[in-house]
């Protein structure tokens, strides 16, 4: 694995953790999956981790905590959100301080992959 091509998977929804890694691994994206921001945090991965999907809303630190966090740490990374709820204020937000994309469930298998493909710089 090259460095920093890893997309990194936090959801605290069993059902994406599972079916998102698989769909993105069928496409030949290396993918790890994390049930939330801290165990993402706590990962040795997030070193090599390219593209972030990443749920807006989580119990704990939440998905724009979790970019705050990052930045706080000078750690770059692409991130794609990914929520079951439209906010539209939360997507100015998140997209103001440089995520790439805003997807909101469910998403296509298209938008996902492009997002992530974009992401990657692979496009």
């Amino acid at each position: 694995m090259s460095q920093r091509n890893l997309v990194s998977v936090v959801d605290d929804d069993e059902s994406v953790r599972e079916s998102l890694p698989d769909l993105l691994t069928s496409y030949g994206f290396v993918t790890r999956a994390f049930d939330s921001a801290e165990a993402f945090l706590e990962s040795d991965d997030f070193a090599s981790t390219g593209c972030l999907v990443l749920d807006v809303s989580m119990p704990g630190m939440t998905g724009p905590e979790l970019q705050i966090e990052l930045a706080r740490r000078q750690i770059a990374m692409g991130i794609v959100f990914i929520t079951a709820h439209a906010d539209a204020t939360v997507e100015t937000q998140v997209l103001k301080r440089g995520a790439m994309a805003f997807l909101l469930k469910p998403f296509t298998e298209a938008a996902i992959v492009d997002a992530v493909t974009t992401t990657l710089g692979k496009a």
